[in-house]
């Protein structure tokens, strides 16, 4: 990954915002009173900058209400300090430009940019139970409607930003807030700085903090992210691209899902990411997800530092088969080093206004797990400088899985892919299945009380290092097993707790 790149980037689109006439929406008749409804206006404001060769468009302090926007090449729109872009509760308001709803939205530009000090304000609950009452009238139709989850579906809810087959995009500065579904989505971009920006939006359900679709050359950095869905997520929803050169860095993340995540789409893949320096906290699922279920493929991936706190699990690495009649992905090339999480008992997200959904049976603290499918292994994973403190308080009253019965633990092979897929595991630290080359060095995971199960189960794995393996738990002798293990390497204190199946 090309650090230099994504810096030059970010120099040539402040080059282009900085030198260009500015053009302040009060001066096309906008109005910042909260109640005017503003579109009309300030789309003039981005039309006559961009007629005009590029320009900066001006949100002035103020409440300026407004429906569906179409950011236009060359086009910087600027939100200063105390501008806040409001998005009006009429769902009527909202367009699709090409791919969903959206509030502010490009499709196919070059050299754009969201800057400022200001707020893009979705209203989002409002305008998702508007939506919703559009099904009851019989307006929205019913395969626009999941009557199961008593909600409509994702795209006729409006995003607050949704920037699509664009090159050089900048978004800097902004407060993101309340949005009716997904907050932000770049697919099919190139060239994306993401930076110093603050998401808060745990309005309605759906609201990932930020998703990234095949895109090439991405820097995401400094941001905060609290969201009622996945924080930082990158997905690849068609097989026609990939996620390449991807750059996160310096981001605090709270999130009712998974903090970093990729999938679950995973059609095309994600090749060439680097993450570091991430602070996750009050998380509901994996600080950590990297998953390829869609045929994609997952490969050359470094996380370097993360820190997590009440954090429901710490790592969850899964190659799965969602679409039995498609091809089966590859995941390989991973490295994770310097990570620090605490998993506690209880739900982390408890204080959420919208929490995670709960599980339908009672069950003991999920382990970390990294997993293929028969014939299908994930390859070459390389754990190091790791520490995992869990709960403990397994319960062996709670559906247990025998060591000898390690084939009860199901596969899933098509199943939605989650930490909590497997149903009961057999360990409390990590469970690796279907693996071929993982290494594991200065790892130490700590049951703050006794859990009954082994801390670390490895099962049909090949080409195993584990050095420098530290396990804290009172009175539980059986700590690392290994069933169908070939070609393994253990320093000593390992060998010690080791038990071949």
């Amino acid at each position: 990954m090309k650090h230099v790149i994504c810096i030059a980037i970010m120099v040539t689109l402040l080059s282009f915002t900085l030198r260009k006439e500015g053009y302040v929406v009060t001066e096309f008749g906008a109005v910042g009173d909260g109640k005017t409804l503003n579109t009309e206006a300030i789309q003039k404001a981005i039309d006559q900058a961009n007629k005009n060769g590029g320009g900066k468009v001006i949100i002035p302090e103020g409440e300026f209400l407004s429906g569906s926007i179409i950011l236009k090449s060359n086009v910087e729109l600027h939100l200063e300090e105390g501008a806040v872009l409001l998005g009006t509760t009429d769902p009527h308001a909202y367009i699709t430009l090409k791919r969903w709803k959206a509030f502010v939205m490009a499709d196919g530009q070059t050299n754009i940019a969201i800057t400022g000090k200001g707020t893009i304000d979705g209203q989002g609950r409002e305008v998702a139970l508007n939506v919703d009452s559009l099904y009851y009238i019989g307006e929205l139709g019913p395969k626009h409607y999941n009557l199961r989850r008593k909600r409509p579906n994702e795209y006729v809810r409006p995003q607050n930003i949704e920037i699509v087959s664009c090159k050089n995009v900048l978004v800097n500065g902004i407060t993101v807030k309340d949005a009716a579904s997904w907050v932000q989505t770049y697919e099919h971009c190139e060239n994306v700085v993401i930076d110093g920006i603050k998401v808060d939006s745990d309005a309605y359900w759906n609201n990932d903090g930020m998703d990234i679709d095949n895109c090439k050359n991405v820097r995401i950095t400094n941001c905060f992210v609290n969201s009622a869905d996945d924080g930082i997520c990158l997905k690849s929803g068609s097989s026609e691209g990939w996620n390449d050169s991807i750059y996160i860095a310096n981001c605090t993340v709270r999130s009712s899902a998974s903090a970093i995540k990729f999938g679950t789409a995973s059609a095309g893949g994600f090749k060439n990411v680097k993450i570091e320096n991430i602070k996750v906290y009050d998380t509901f699922r994996s600080a950590i997800a990297l998953e390829s279920v869609d045929g994609g493929i997952l490969e050359n991936v470094e996380v370097d530092g993360v820190e997590a706190v009440n954090t429901g699990n710490a790592i969850f690495i899964r190659l799965g088969h969602r679409n039995s009649e498609g091809e089966v992905g590859e995941l390989r090339n991973v490295s994770i080093k310097n990570v620090h999480v605490q998993v506690p008992f209880g739900r982390p997200d408890k204080d959420y206004d919208l929490r995670g959904p709960d599980l339908p049976f009672f069950h003991n603290p999920f382990p970390s797990s990294i997993t293929g499918i028969p014939g299908h292994y994930v390859e070459n994973v390389k754990l190091e400088n790791i520490t995992i403190i869990h709960p403990g308080r397994g319960n062996n009253g709670l559906a247990i899985i025998p060591l000898g019965r390690l084939h009860d633990v199901p596969e899933k092979e098509s199943s939605y892919p989650e930490f909590s897929m497997f149903g009961e595991l057999p360990a409390w630290g990590f469970y690796v299945r279907h693996v071929k080359g993982i290494s594991m060095k200065n790892v130490t995971v700590k049951a703050v009380s006794a859990d009954y199960r082994p801390a670390f189960v490895l099962d049909d794995v090949q080409q195993v290092t584990l050095s420098s393996i530290q396990i804290e738990e009172k009175g539980n002798k059986k700590q690392v097993i290994l069933k169908d293990v070939q070609h393994s390497e253990m320093d000593e204190q390992v060998k010690k707790t080791a038990r071949y199946l």
